[in-house]
């Protein structure tokens, strides 16, 4: 199994360091560690083979290919190793789940250090153009003509802030802004990105809600990466990965509360003093919302794995019968 990644890493002895540089697009085989430069491919076979991945449905009315995309955009304090055991973390859980798609991850250049927060976070803001530029756009504007393919977008912790700045920048672009585009669903997962910042009518999150149809937001109140007691966090505004979104938030934005069902599976996670933060890779209670979210066949509330709680959804504690 071929891993599809498309890196904003500069290359530094030899191999993908910690800072900016060109785009290049990787073909990672099932047994690499992690992406090397000599994976690369030129980018237009890349998006073919991606898309030939993604074309595993078909349209039940028209009888024509369709199928779906997955970019995952990483958080920091990930070298590229990390970024790829979770980018198959991901892939292999929604495929457990039914999902016949593709799963490709955007790499930007973080540091593997928990005390580089700050230069990840402008790392993250001057690459963000990279993700739309490179990903977003070029998968939009090579549609093929016989098959319909849907875009998703999955972003963890501070992959959350590139999205949000990259479809910020595609507002500015005008080769972009002239073209009428939409991503299918947005999920953030353990969102470090001011929950202020994904309110009704915030120009910060304003092109974010205009081009997709869909905003999902899991949070988990025990979320100590994100706590404000958090060294790295001194100063900054609450985070929506750890607090939800603002009760002002767009009508299309769905917020999914998963402290009940973290709570439930910390004991599985004992060693680990961040699972608050990165547990979502491995549950397959998360990982069966997210399928059910991606295909976009229930509504909100129908969604097998949530439950109403008051006005709020909530992901459920007890485990739910896999597909």
């Amino acid at each position: 199994m071929v891993d599809y990644v498309f890196t904003a890493r500069r290359i530094e002895k030899g191999s993908f360091g910690s800072e900016p540089g060109p785009v290049r697009f990787l073909e990672v085989p099932a047994g690499a560690g992690a992406p090397a430069p000599d994976h690369q491919v030129r980018k237009t076979a890349w998006i073919r083979a991606v898309q030939d991945v993604a074309a595993g449905r078909t349209n039940p009315v028209t009888g024509q290919p369709i199928g779906d995309i997955v970019i995952y955009v990483h958080g920091y304090n990930h070298d590229p190793a990390t970024m790829l055991a979770r980018l198959r973390n991901l892939r292999e859980g929604l495929e457990a789940e039914g999902f016949t798609g593709a799963v490709v991850g955007f790499d930007w250049p973080s540091a593997d250090s928990a005390l580089n927060y700050l230069e990840d976070r402008w790392d993250a803001r001057q690459t963000a153009y990279l993700l739309m530029r490179e990903g977003i756009e070029s998968f939009v504007r090579m549609q093929r003509p016989e098959c319909e393919i849907n875009l998703h977008v999955m972003a963890h912790s501070m992959g959350s802030f590139v999205v949000r700045e990259a479809f910020d920048y595609a507002d500015d672009r005008r080769s972009v802004a002239s073209v009428s585009w939409s991503i299918s669903q947005v999920l953030l997962f353990g969102a470090d990105v001011a929950a202020g910042s994904l309110a009704d009518g915030q120009p910060k999150s304003s092109s974010l809600y205009r081009h997709c149809n869909r905003v999902t937001n899991f949070f988990n109140h025990y979320d100590s990466v994100l706590s404000l007691s958090n060294i790295k966090r001194i100063g900054v505004a609450p985070r929506a990965g750890r607090v939800g979104l603002p009760v002002d938030s767009p009508r299309k934005a769905v917020n999914v509360d998963c402290s009940a069902r973290f709570k439930a599976v910390a004991d599985a996670y004992r060693d680990d003093p961040f699972a608050g933060h990165r547990w979502y890779f491995t549950d397959r209670t998360f990982l069966r919302d997210a399928y059910e979210t991606i295909m976009g066949d229930t509504d909100r509330h129908g969604i097998t794995t949530r439950e109403q709680a008051g006005e709020a959804l909530a992901m459920k504690a007890a485990p739910v019968a896999q597909g």
